[in-house]
């Protein structure tokens, strides 16, 4: 698969290593996250851009590869926030990939059976 797709994807996605290092982001990442120094966050730490209590929830997510999905809502926008383990090919635990999605206020939700 190519994953060239994910540059151009209408959602804010971060990447980061085991320690917690960002190592890449996609456009809306760097535009989403253009206040605290767009692409300039590559190579930083990831902790620096979370405050407490979420600081040590993201380490302990890092720590042992557990997931974690949420919704919030800002300036009247809903998002979903999710964040997850990352594998090399070889299977190799990588870090977290964290997604931001933005939930249309008049967006349809569905109970399916």
């Amino acid at each position: 698969m190519n994953s060239d797709w994910v540059k151009d994807f209408p959602a804010v996605v971060t990447l980061c290593d085991t320690n917690g290092k960002i190592i890449e982001m996609n456009d809306a990442a760097a535009d989403h996250f253009r206040k605290n120094g767009g692409r300039e966050l590559i190579g930083r730490s990831v902790f620096d851009c979370h405050p407490e209590p979420a600081r040590s929830k993201l380490k302990t997510m890092l720590h042992n590869g557990v997931k974690n999905c949420y919704t919030i809502e800002k300036n009247g926008m809903k998002k979903l926030i999710y964040q997850t383990p990352w594998y090399k090919k070889n299977g190799e635990y990588a870090g977290f990939v964290e997604m931001i999605i933005a939930i249309p206020s008049d967006a349809p939700h569905y109970i399916r059976g």
